[in-house]
């Protein structure tokens, strides 16, 4: 096909300014009208009033507690205020889709893949759609506000809550998390970004305490809140756990005032986690709303808060920006005007959407003599292992989402606890040995368990190609130890290996795992936990019905030694549970500052380390050409570049920017990508714009750009790099 060329433009970031009040006497804009009506309400509010927007319930029939009428089981419910038209706040976890909580509701839901796997579309425009299906379905419920929006960073490979969340880079992280954000608001429900901040790990997460500079904590975790509140507009942030340098996040001025409010001015409300909030100066210190009440020690925003704001006048005035700030946010994002409704959902068409994010989240890992995708030729397929009969894993804890029917199977994993039904290892009603027999119909697709090493060895023996579903099931509230897979499956595949070659490996994890066998199989997909649909999206890309596109969002490390901290912080002392509770003063200091800003591939390009696979990387069943990159500078400079189609097959490419050297020296920084999808031949060039933010320093009280060259290189992956151009910048320094 003769190559052509199209124009596509991806505008990377948005301005700072993007919630500033005009002040030109134009006519107000959406967000000034929330402002102006929140005040109004907050005037007309009587004391008793003042506090019920600022502390609610679980709404959870557990421990007593009870749900008042026409209230959806969920994960909270804040009081309205009737007299004024003030709806109340009905939440939902989370980002994955509306979350199962054990079945109480006794309702389905359509589970999106992973938020890693979402990360590994490269797509904001994908993630604006998953973020809006989700919220159409919790609007549908009876629901209004969403506890979406997790982009924490993938510090350690080994933390149990990255299947939440989007990658290990500050920038791709911040815009994919945006978008989402966009999308769930644009369906009138409320949206936090979470949790805030650098709770990078879950053992003991209530009293962890990250211990960070401020500079390195601005270059990395913090960089992309902002960049994601600036293209979402998030009506709420949602606080962390762990401590930050020794203050508990929820009570942090430093990171709720100074950073959020100040800095950023962000004009929404902050609520806690749950159980998170420990005393009521967490309200001077910044905290709007008390999540989950009755987790925490006391009812702190309820009688309490009302009493100081009585006798102090710093409290008042508190009180008064705690419920204005929460009033904007329902007026700014429409749910006052847009009640949601319990309707019927269309969980055909949703499904359809998850598929997508499924089928452009694989990723290719290792694809040895053109094994895949599989021959219409074989006659003979063994399927092993990963309960690949029945579904495919989801993650564990509050954003575990299932299905109209619950799990296909649930293995529980403890007894004890009001959230034992949140800890169990659950997988979604997706077959992949059904998706594979109904796409190689002609084929004798056995399969056998993996129990059993032996009897699987003996199975692939027999067959023409092999194909074992391996699994890593990681869940919200403890880490992994290491990054073996668990039940023996390392050793499974050795056996299943040695017994036939020709064998293909799909990974269900949260998150990196080593793979000591790899030199030994024919292929490997990450396919990561794939949610609704993700037996089909597996067999499709299996088969080439679909061309592998995904690329890494993190880097997976060939083992523990690699990683700046080798022995997981706590791992010897704290019991691994879900609530992450601990002994009474009981403390355990995790040092980010070996690695500072230089988070995953930063921190392998710093120490010239060599990773099992790098950040950005992926295979494909075609092959693409990256060339001709431009730079012009000035405040936002701009990057253009073409990327070709120079395969056979249509496929889809993610360009990655990288600035390898600034006037200081050599680094390593993503500063930009675009996804594009090319028929065969097909050539089409990008543009974006480079978030100033990203090539800077912070200096202590504001970014500084320092004058001169930077150079820029653009690759396939971190490791990947083309030939490098350079453009020079002016000196500059900003907030």
């Amino acid at each position: 096909m003769k190559a052509h060329k199209a124009l596509l433009l991806l505008t990377m970031t948005l301005p700072a300014t993007a919630f500033a009040q005009s002040e030109s006497g134009a006519k107000a804009g959406p967000a000034e009208e929330a402002d102006a009506r929140a005040r109004v309400i907050e005037a007309r509010m009587t004391d008793e009033e003042r506090t019920h927007l600022t502390h609610g319930i679980m709404a959870l029939p557990l421990d007593g507690t009870n749900v008042p009428a026409g209230v959806p089981f969920g994960a909270g419910y804040i009081e309205g205020i009737e007299r004024l038209n003030v709806p109340a706040l009905t939440e939902t976890d989370a980002s994955l889709g509306v979350a199962y909580i054990g079945g109480l509701r006794r309702d389905g839901a359509t589970a999106l893949p992973s938020g890693l796997a979402m990360g590994a579309t490269w797509s904001p425009e994908l993630m604006h759609r998953g973020g809006a299906m989700i919220a159409g379905e919790a609007h549908a419920k009876g629901f209004n506000t969403l506890l979406a929006g997790g982009i924490n960073l993938v510090r350690d490979p080994r933390n149990g809550r990255n299947f939440e969340y989007l990658g290990e880079d500050p920038l791709h992280s911040g815009l994919l998390g945006g978008a989402a954000i966009a999308g769930v608001q644009s369906r009138n429900v409320i949206s936090t970004i979470k949790h805030f901040a650098i709770n990078a790990t879950e053992t003991g997460r209530h009293f962890s305490d990250s211990q960070i500079s401020d500079a390195a904590l601005r270059m990395s975790d913090l960089l992309a809140f902002p960049i994601a509140i600036e293209q979402g507009k998030p009506g709420a942030v949602m606080c962390a756990y762990n401590k930050v340098n020794g203050t508990q996040a929820c009570g942090s001025d430093y990171l709720l005032n100074r950073v959020l409010k100040q800095d950023w001015k962000y004009p929404g409300f902050v609520m806690s986690d749950w159980g998170a909030v420990h005393d009521l100066d967490f309200a001077l210190k910044g905290l709007d709303q008390q999540s989950g009440e009755q987790l925490d020690p006391k009812i702190f925003f309820g009688d309490r808060l009302l009493a100081a704001a009585k006798g102090n006048g710093n409290y008042r005035a508190r009180l008064s920006d705690m419920n204005r700030r929460i009033l904007r946010s329902m007026f700014a994002v429409g749910v006052d005007t847009n009640p949601p409704k319990v309707t019927p959902i269309d969980f055909a068409a949703n499904a359809k959407v998850a598929q997508e994010v499924a089928e452009k989240s694989i990723v290719l890992l290792r694809n040895k003599d053109d094994a895949l995708p599989l021959a219409a030729t074989a006659r003979r397929i063994a399927v092993i292992g990963g309960y690949a009969d029945s579904g495919v894993l989801s993650g564990g804890g509050s954003s575990q989402t299932q299905g109209e029917g619950g799990p296909a199977i649930s293995l529980p994993l403890t007894a004890e606890g009001m959230f034992a039904s949140l800890m169990a290892e659950n997988y979604q009603r997706s077959s992949p040995l059904a998706a594979i027999r109904a796409r190689a119909p002609q084929a004798e697709v056995i399969y056998r368990n993996g129990r059993y090493a032996s009897e699987a060895a003996l199975a692939a023996k027999n067959a023409d190609v092999v194909i074992v579903f391996a699994t890593q099931w990681t869940s919200e509230g403890f880490d992994q130890p290491d990054l073996s897979l668990p039940q023996g499956q390392d050793a499974l595949i050795e056996a299943v290996t040695a017994a036939n070659p020709n064998t293909i490996v799909v990974l269900e994890s949260g998150s990196p795992v080593a793979m000591p066998w790899l030199d030994r199989t024919a292929a490997v997909i990450e396919a990561w936990y794939p949610g609704a649909r993700g037996g089909e999206a597996i067999a499709r890309v299996l088969f080439g019905d679909v061309n592998p596109s995904g690329r890494l969002p993190v880097t997976f490390p060939t083992s523990v030694d690699q990683l700046p901290r080798p022995e997981l912080p706590g791992a010897a002392t704290v019991e691994p549970n879900f609530a992450g509770a601990g002994k009474p003063g009981q403390t355990l200091k995790v040092d980010y500052d070996i690695e500072g800003a230089d988070v995953g591939y930063r921190w392998f390009a710093r120490t010239k380390k060599i990773p099992l696979f790098p950040f950005g990387f992926g295979l494909s069943y075609t092959s693409f050409k990256r060339d001709g990159l431009k730079l012009t500078g000035g405040n936002a400079p701009v990057a253009r570049f073409n990327i070709t189609n120079t395969g056979k097959r249509a496929g889809a490419d993610v360009g990655q920017l990288y600035l390898v050297a600034t006037p200081n020296g050599a680094t390593q920084r993503l500063a930009g990508f675009a996804r594009v999808e090319l028929q065969p031949g097909e050539s089409k060039i990008a543009e974006v714009t480079i978030d100033p933010r990203v090539l800077a320093e912070w200096s202590g009280n504001g970014w500084h750009l320092v004058g001169g060259l930077y150079r820029f290189a653009l690759g396939a992956s971190a490791t990947d790099l083309g030939n490098e151009v350079s453009v020079k910048l002016s000196e500059r320094r900003w907030k």
